[in-house]
């Protein structure tokens, strides 16, 4: 047990480290990222002592369950690749573009534009691909604007992570907390819209309070470009396959179909579909190679290594210890703030796959509550430093490249203030949406 809990917590130290200190390595020409090479390592380790059995370990990974990781992969993959595709064709930059114009020279009325759009963007595909391509855009058009950019960024970042809880489908971590509890796409949107429009509009409001005084009074001296998307038939595929995904899923547990296998099927088809248009039409592939490019692949070690070190833990006992100490409090409350601070601790991914085990002991309303209270920590927990989440690593690498000053300590400020009236807040939703269950 001893050896088990040194390397386990020496590997979550070392990747929240990584995030900040060391993110990447040089090998020749090629850039790798350091946080997923730490985890492999420690799960190589674990498995090399038999302190995570290969045995169990290849049970629980080809196991006839939703929770299965590699199914969860697949998921999380394909409705990644239906959402890159979307921003290749330029629908991101296209509203990003209209809301610029709408807003014409009003701070304010820009920043509720930006607001509104991330998050309503969020809910219908994820947070990571949002960041991945607003974030870009808000710079360059704060710069050309001549204003300051944070507002926007860090409104952006934290809608990002907060409307992501809304559908299953947001985030990884919703998908395998949920699944792991058996818990459906319909079954969860009616107990996670409240606890979300409760975050979000607390949200919200401590922003403006935030930034009103000081950068929102003043107005923009210009005004952004004009942006069209250029392929239309492109873009209708893209949408189209987007919305039956979505659909489908709505109804998966009524026509018995797992949610991986629908979009697994959706986003082949709109490869087969692009792939025959480019066939017949000779139009360039930049959408489809692009969209490849831009996956990101580092998450399948990652979240493959992360689960072998939770396998150590449970083989050893020590989820079981932490559960039995979080299952003797409140599960909403208890399971909320431990999984929020537990994600910056050791990424919002690895406390996922750690936390769907401890409140196996709980039963009916408890369990739920448990895991409803952890997804929301998983979300939330991402905007209070950037090592929550692999979001907030990408979110700080960019704002790096494009020359934002935005350190540690400011990401800690502003998570503090934002974050913590955010998830007390959405946690309050869960609760009074848990009294009539």
């Amino acid at each position: 047990m001893v050896a088990t809990l040194i390397i386990s917590l020496t590997t979550f130290l070392l990747v929240a480290l990584s995030t900040v200190f060391f993110p990447t390595i040089k090998l020749g020409k090629i850039h790798l990222s350091t946080y997923w090479l730490i985890a492999l390592l420690g799960a190589i380790l674990l498995t090399a002592t038999s302190l995570a059995p290969i045995e169990e370990t290849g049970r629980q990974l080809i196991a006839e369950r939703s929770v299965n990781p590699l199914k969860i992969l697949v998921l999380f993959f394909s409705m990644t690749i239906l959402s890159i595709y979307l921003d290749e064709v330029g629908l991101f930059r296209y509203l990003a573009s209209l809301a610029t114009r709408k807003a014409k020279h009003s701070q304010l009325d820009l920043f509720f534009i930006f607001y509104t759009l991330t998050s309503v963007l969020t809910v219908f595909t994820s947070n990571d691909i949002v960041i991945l391509t607003l974030t870009p855009f808000l710079c360059f058009f704060a710069k050309h604007a001549k204003i300051n950019p944070l507002p926007y960024l860090i409104a952006e970042f934290a809608a990002a992570n907060t409307w992501s809880m809304m559908f299953i489908i947001g985030n990884p971590t919703n998908i395998y907390l949920a699944t792991s509890a058996g818990i459906g796409f319909v079954d969860y949107f009616k107990i996670m819209a409240v606890p979300t429009i409760f975050g979000g509009i607390v949200e919200l409001f401590v922003l403006f309070l935030v930034f009103y005084p000081k950068y929102l009074k003043n107005p923009i001296s210009t005004s952004e470009e004009k942006y069209e998307i250029e392929s239309k038939p492109d873009f209708i595929v893209g949408v189209s396959l987007l919305a039956v995904c979505l659909v489908l899923m709505v109804i998966s547990s009524y026509v018995q179909l797992e949610m991986w296998l629908i979009s697994f099927g959706c986003a082949t088809l709109l490869l087969v579909v692009s792939l025959s248009f480019r066939l017949t039409t000779h139009k360039h592939w930049n959408y489809l190679t692009d969209s490849f490019k831009r996956l990101p692949y580092p998450l399948i070690p990652f979240m493959l290594s992360m689960f072998v070190v939770v396998v150590a833990l449970n083989e050893q006992g020590i989820a079981a210890k932490l559960g039995e100490f979080l299952n003797g409090l409140d599960p909403i409350w208890a399971y909320g703030y431990a999984s929020f601070f537990a994600s910056n601790l050791i990424n919002n991914i690895p406390m996922s796959i750690l936390f769907s085990s401890l409140p196996s002991a709980l039963t009916g309303k408890a369990f739920a509550q448990a895991i409803f209270a952890s997804i929301i920590g998983s979300n939330i927990g991402a905007f209070l430093t950037p090592i929550g989440a692999l979001a907030g690593i990408m979110f700080s690498s960019l704002l790096k490249k494009y020359e934002v000053k935005f350190s540690f300590l400011d990401f800690l400020k502003y998570g503090v203030l934002i974050a913590i009236p955010t998830i007390s807040a959405a946690l309050l939703g869960l609760f009074l949406i848990s009294l009539v269950w």
